[in-house]
């Protein structure tokens, strides 16, 4: 029986995948780890700019890519076009094993966590696996009924981080000495250790800014709709953050805040009263609930279009009679259940960065690289401030992945904290068996003359 005609996604629902992407744990946690670092209001808001300014560096270079090679696939397609399919390939397989599976499983334990810390006779565990296989089913029977839950539950996400910034600033400001005297903004700030610290928890906090370009292929007009979702929604969340942390700031004392991972609750009992935590525990699992059901949407079309370039991998193509790559859908869902029940992700997502970070970077200066190669291809979006806007972004991207290199071997040879750089091990370990895998997949491909090569402009 032929399938109906695919249902795609316009700008409006691809922006709000970007956003659930954005906004997850990570602006209700980073505020205590840069507070160790540095105290001064001016230097944190400083630092959430640049991020910000970061990541729209990246969706504004993304837009031109995406427009340009409109296919889904994110980095790899982008990064099989530009340098070599090997390349792409390893951006793939990075995404497979842990690039969405390993978030979507933290991000489930995170829910289950707020949520029986309200109801403690829930098992943590379990919730964490009925709300990843609820929201997988959701995905799983159709990709309109999945874009419907992806604008609820992100809309919702919206409207509670601007009560809660518009609760902030009517509240008493308990935190007022933050931005009293003695908290003048000074340059050393910026040249300190801690400053560059706090730069590498912020940007994590922005990761899933490029989520719309894995999804090119789903989205209408792609051309005009992917630059449109990545930039709007990036500027949005850099708004959001700036002044979310700048509320939390407003209403809690540092001394509160300073090495505390849940300051999004110590804010809402400073607001709200001694219910706040438990209203906000519940707030922040439904923020959670958006940003899994996005990366469960996401990670699978990345899945998918390696399933249509290499036979190796043909099953991850396989698509339902309403257009969902159902068996890449239950892969990730089986690695992210794998994670949760092991707990297995945290020792994945300490490395993870080092290499998603390297990739982005990559497929951001293959800007450069492209305009080189391709100089007729017609570009429908063109990079704003080119080419000082993709120089920024990996100067800055070089300088964190340079970081935690440093501060791997640092622990390892210096302070003796750990017996070997596990986190650059790791790193070097995943790409080097994604690169066997290419030969093998390539190997296969050959064989079998599976798939023609697809034009690079």
């Amino acid at each position: 029986m032929k399938s109906k005609t695919p249902y795609k996604l316009g700008a409006i629902t691809a922006s709000a995948f970007v956003i659930a992407n954005m906004i997850g744990t990570g602006v209700f946690t980073s505020l205590g780890f840069q507070l160790v670092s540095t105290t001064n209001a001016t230097s944190i808001a400083l630092i959430w700019l640049i991020g910000g300014v970061t990541a729209l560096c990246g969706a504004i270079v993304y837009s031109e890519l995406g427009a340009v090679m409109p296919r889904s696939g994110g980095e790899y397609h982008f990064l099989s076009r530009i340098y070599h399919p090997s390349l792409g390939f390893l951006a793939g397989w990075v995404s497979l094993v842990v690039g969405f599976a390993a978030p979507v499983a933290l991000a489930c334990m995170a829910l289950s966590s707020y949520v029986c810390r309200i109801f403690p006779i829930i098992s943590p565990e379990w919730l964490a696996v009925g709300v990843l296989t609820i929201i997988t089913l959701v995905h799983f029977y159709s990709v309109n009924m999945g874009a419907i839950m992806q604008n609820v539950l992100t809309l919702a996400k919206i409207l509670i981080i601007v009560v809660f910034i518009i609760a902030g600033l009517i509240c008493p400001a308990d935190g007022a000495a933050n931005f009293g005297p003695g908290n003048g903004f000074e340059i050393d700030d910026i040249l300190s250790v801690g400053f560059g610290v706090s730069l590498i928890w912020v940007y994590y906090a922005y990761s899933g800014w490029n989520a719309a370009a894995y999804i090119v292929g789903d989205i209408k007009n792609p051309q005009r709709n992917v630059p449109l979702a990545l930039l709007i929604s990036t500027a949005f969340v850099v708004v959001l953050y700036l002044a979310l942390n700048m509320i939390f700031l407003r209403t809690s004392p540092v001394s509160e805040l300073s090495g505390q991972v849940e300051v999004g609750l110590i804010s809402a009992l400073h607001i709200f009263g001694s219910n706040g935590g438990r209203i906000m525990g519940l707030l922040i699992a439904l923020m959670l609930a958006s940003s899994i059901s996005s990366m469960v949407y996401v990670g699978p079309r990345v899945s998918k279009t390696m399933g249509e370039d290499y036979r190796m991998f043909s099953f991850l193509k396989i698509q339902n009679k309403r257009n969902c790559p159902s068996v890449a859908v239950a892969l990730q869902w089986a690695i992210s259940l794998f994670m949760i029940l092991t707990g297995s992700f945290q020792g994945v997502t300490e490395y993870t960065g080092i290499v998603l970070s390297f990739c982005s970077m990559l497929t951001v200066a293959g800007v450069f690289v492209h305009r080189y190669r391709f100089p007729e291809a017609n570009r429908p979006y063109k990079t704003f401030g080119y080419p000082i806007t993709p120089i920024i972004f990996c100067l800055v991207i070089l300088c964190s992945i340079a970081y935690l290199v440093y501060q791997d071997f640092t622990n390892t040879f210096v302070d003796h904290s750990q017996v070997a750089p596990w986190k650059t091990i790791a790193s070097l370990g995943t790409l080097l068996v994604g690169w066997l895998l290419w030969f093998v997949a390539q190997r296969i491909n050959d064989r079998h003359k599976y798939a023609e090569p697809i034009e690079q402009n």
